[in-house]
């Protein structure tokens, strides 16, 4: 089996730039299924899981280590990581929490092997999309002098306890609350039982609310 031909840069383009191959081959087909596309050789359907998550991928890994530079680079390794396991993939999971677990775990020990380095930053997890515009829980108005600084306090204070929270506890958040992934599938990335990640995130979100009661 010959290797892929990546480029340097590749992963770095933004996913309208990945040309998709023609055709319908891939209509229909979800995404374990174009895994075992990939898995059998056809490399079109590496463009196709390129293009659909590496965005999602690329958000989910700045909210864990806010930092845009370093989010691309751990994007990049996910999904070489997710080429280099072509050839021993089984579909036994959705496509989506595979990726998703090989994500956390680059994450959990990227941010393990810089806690020491980690500076104070201006960028707060709530703080405005730059490609979207949005700012989750900030109502849209136009606030005065002092519910702007109010508002980057509260933002704040909600970044710096999220990134105190225990690794799996702040993953799970990050997850639940940023990328939209319900219980069962939170639990089959941090391998967990429904029950057992609703708990986690309950005590997580109990200590948030604690913490931030100040701001409520």
């Amino acid at each position: 089996m010959g290797t892929l031909a990546i480029h340097p840069g590749l992963l770095d383009v933004a996913p309208e730039a990945v040309h998709l191959p023609s055709g319908s081959n891939f209509a229909g087909m979800d995404d374990a299924t174009i895994m075992l596309e990939l898995r059998s050789g056809n490399m079109d359907a590496f463009d196709i899981l390129l293009a659909k998550y590496r965005k999602p991928i690329v958000h989910f890994m700045y909210r864990m280590v806010h930092n845009q530079a370093v989010a691309e680079e751990l994007a990049q390794e996910v999904f070489l990581r997710v080429y280099r396991s072509r050839e021993t993939y089984r579909a036994e999971a959705r496509f989506s929490t595979w990726l998703y677990r090989i994500a956390t775990n680059l994450g959990v020990n990227h941010a393990r092997d810089t806690r020491r380095e980690r500076s104070a930053s201006t960028i707060y997890l709530d703080e405005p999309d730059s490609e979207t515009g949005t700012t989750p829980d900030v109502a849209d108005s136009t606030p005065s002098a002092e519910t702007r600084m109010l508002s980057r306090e509260r933002m704040n204070a909600i970044r710096q306890h999220v990134l105190a929270l225990p690794d799996r506890q702040k993953t799970a958040v990050l997850m639940h609350k940023y990328e939209g992934l319900d219980y069962k599938q939170i639990g089959e990335v941090l391998k967990l039982s429904e029950s057992a990640t609703k708990s986690l995130l309950f005590r997580a979100y109990q200590t948030l609310r604690d913490k931030l009661k100040d701001f409520v």
